[in-house]
C-alpha cells in the first residue's frame, strides 16, 4: 500500500526544493538548439580568455609607469610586488582547479569575473589607500604599504584573470570536441591571440583619451557586469550535462539502450570513465606533462617580462616606448595565422612536433628582441613571438585532455597554470633584474635562448604517457 504521508512530503520537497540557477537546462536546454551547441561554447570560451586581459601582463603592462608615477615604487619594487603577487596566485591555482572539476565551468567563471572586477576596483585607489595606512601607522613614506598592497592586489588579480577565468573557459572548450579538438582550439586562438597582442595599444588608447583610474574602471564595468552575465548565461561544463556528445556525434545505440542502467542521462555520451583518466599525480609521473609544461612556462616568463617593460625596452633600444607597443599589431596577425594552422595540424599530427616548433619560435623571439635595434631582428621578434604565441592556446587546450583525459582536467590544468603563472611572475622581475644588475635587457634574453634550446631537447627525446 502506497503511504499517502510519505508522497505528500515527497512532493511537497520537489515543490519547495530551490531551483539552481545553474542548472544545465537554465535559462535555455542546449539539446533543444537546432545546431550543435559546442560551437557556442567555442564563442562564449574565446570571449572569456580574451575578457581575462585585465588580469593578463598584458592588460596591467600599460599601466605600469602609471602606477610607478602614483605609488612611488620603482620599476624594479613594483616588479617585486609583481613577483610575488603572481607567484602567491600560482600556489593557490591547484584549489581553484578542485574547485573548477567540483562546480564547472559556468560557476566558476562567475565567480572569477566578479573577482576580477573588484580587484580592478582597488587598482584604482591603492596609492590613495597606501597614504591614508601610512598616516594612520605614523609611517613617513608610504611607499612599503603601495608595495604590500599592490602585491595582495596582484595575487587575486592573476589568480582570478590570467588562473581561474582563463583556466574554467578552456577547459570547457576541451570538454566539448575529441575529434576537432584540435580545429575548436585553434579558431579559438586565432581571435585570442588577436585579442591579447592587440590589447595593450587599445587600452594606451584609453589612458590617452581619459585617464588610467578610469580605464581600469571602464575594464572593471566590462568583466563584473558583462562578463559574469556571459558566463551565466552561456557556459555549460561539458556536452554530457547538457544530453548531448562531443563533436555533436549521435548517441551510441548501445549506450542509449544501457543509459538507464549506467544512470547516464538517454541520448548523452558514454561515462568519462571510458576515456584515459590519469589523476593528477599519475599525469605528472609523466615526461609529457612536463616538456609542454615546462615549455609553456617559459613562454609565459619571457614573453610576460617582454609585455611588462616594452615601453621601458623600446626606449633603450632607440626606437621609443609608443613604436615598441605598436608592434603588437603585427605579432597580432602573425599569431592569428600560426593559431589556425596549428589548430588544423592538431587534429592531423602528435604533440611533439607542435611543441617543437613552439619552442624554435620562442627562441627567434626571443633572441630578436635583444636586438631590437636593428630592422631585421625586429621582424625576426615579429614572427617568433606570433607563431609561439599562436601555437601556445592550441598546445595547451589540446595536449592534457588528450594525454589524460577530462575527468581530472581541472586538477592537471590547474597544476599545469601554476607553472605558467609562475614562469609569468618570473620574468617581469627577471628582466628588471638583469637591466640593474647587468646594464641592460639583452643579456637576460640571452639567458632565456639558452634555456629555449634545453627545453627543445628534453621536448625532443622525453616519452609520451602510454594510452590506457
Amino acid at each position: 500500500m502506497v503511504d499517502a504521508g510519505r508522497c505528500l512530503d515527497t512532493t511537497c520537497g520537489l515543490l519547495w526544493a530551490p531551483v539552481s540557477p545553474f542548472r544545465p537546462d537554465s535559462p535555455f536546454a542546449p539539446a533543444r538548439l537546432p545546431f550543435f551547441y559546442g560551437w557556442g561554447i567555442l564563442v562564449v570560451a574565446t570571449l572569456g580568455v580574451i575578457m581575462s586581459v585585465p588580469g593578463q601582463t598584458m592588460g596591467v603592462s600599460v599601466f605600469t609607469d602609471h602606477l610607478i608615477e602614483a605609488t612611488g615604487l620603482s620599476r624594479l619594487q613594483l616588479s617585486t610586488a609583481y613577483l610575488v603577487g603572481t607567484l602567491g596566485s600560482s600556489f593557490i591555482l591547484p584549489f581553484g582547479g578542485n574547485f573548477l572539476d567540483r562546480h564547472g565551468s559556468r560557476v566558476t567563471a562567475v565567480c572569477a569575473s566578479v573577482a576580477l572586477a573588484v580587484t580592478l576596483c582597488i587598482l584604482t585607489r591603492v596609492d590613495r589607500v597606501a597614504v591614508f595606512v601610512a598616516e594612520a601607522l605614523g609611517m613617513s613614506s608610504a611607499v612599503p604599504v603601495a608595495g604590500v598592497l599592490l602585491a595582495m592586489s596582484f595575487t587575486i588579480l592573476r589568480f582570478s584573470g590570467q588562473g581561474m577565468l582563463t583556466m574554467s573557459s578552456r577547459t570547457m572548450l576541451s570538454k566539448w570536441f575529441e575529434r576537432r579538438r584540435g580545429l575548436a582550439a585553434g579558431i579559438a586562438g586565432v581571435f585570442i591571440s588577436f585579442g591579447f597582442a592587440s590589447a595593450p595599444p587599445i587600452l594606451q588608447a584609453f589612458i590617452e583619451l581619459g585617464d588610467w583610474r578610469l580605464a581600469w574602471i571602464g575594464l572593471a564595468a566590462s568583466v563584473g557586469f558583462g562578463m559574469t552575465t556571459l558566463a551565466w548565461l552561456f557556459y555549460r561544463d561539458n556536452p554530457e550535462e547538457c544530453g548531448l556528445r562531443m563533436d555533436g556525434d549521435p548517441p551510441r545505440p548501445e549506450i542509449a539502450s544501457s543509459s538507464e542502467k549506467k544512470g547516464v542521462p538517454d541520448g548523452s555520451s558514454e561515462p568519462l570513465d571510458e576515456e584515459p583518466a590519469y589523476t593528477r599525480g599519475e599525469a605528472i609521473r609523466t615526461a609529457a606533462f612536463w616538456y609542454v609544461t615546462l615549455s609553456a612556462a617559459l613562454d609565459a616568463m619571457v614573453i610576460t617580462g617582454l609585455t611588462f617593460h616594452i615601453v621601458d625596452i623600446g626606449s633603450d633600444a632607440g626606437i621609443g616606448g609608443k613604436q615598441a607597443v605598436a608592434l603588437f599589431f603585427p605579432i597580432a596577425v602573425v599569431s592569428t595565422s600560426a593559431g589556425l594552422i596549428s589548430g588544423w595540424s592538431a587534429d592531423r599530427v602528435p604533440v611533439r612536433p607542435l611543441v617543437l616548433v613552439f619552442l624554435t619560435s620562442q627562441f627567434a623571439g626571443f633572441y630578436g628582441a635583444s636586438r631590437l635595434a636593428e630592422p631585421l631582428w625586429v621582424g625576426v621578434m615579429v614572427v617568433g613571438w606570433g607563431i609561439a604565441g599562436g601555437l601556445f592556446g592550441t598546445i595547451l587546450s589540446v595536449a592534457v585532455p588528450g594525454f589524460f583525459g577530462r575527468k581530472h582536467l581541472g586538477a592537471i590544468a590547474s597544476l599545469q597554470m601554476s607553472f605558467i603563472v609562475a614562469g609569468s611572475a618570473l620574468g617581469p622581475a627577471f628582466l628588471a633584474a638583469a637591466k640593474d644588475q647587468l646594464g641592460s635587457y639583452r643579456e637576460g634574453l640571452l639567458l632565456c635562448c639558452a634555456m629555449a634550446v634545453v627545453a627543445l631537447v628534453f621536448a625532443a627525446f622525453a616519452p609520451n604517457p602510454a594510452r590506457r
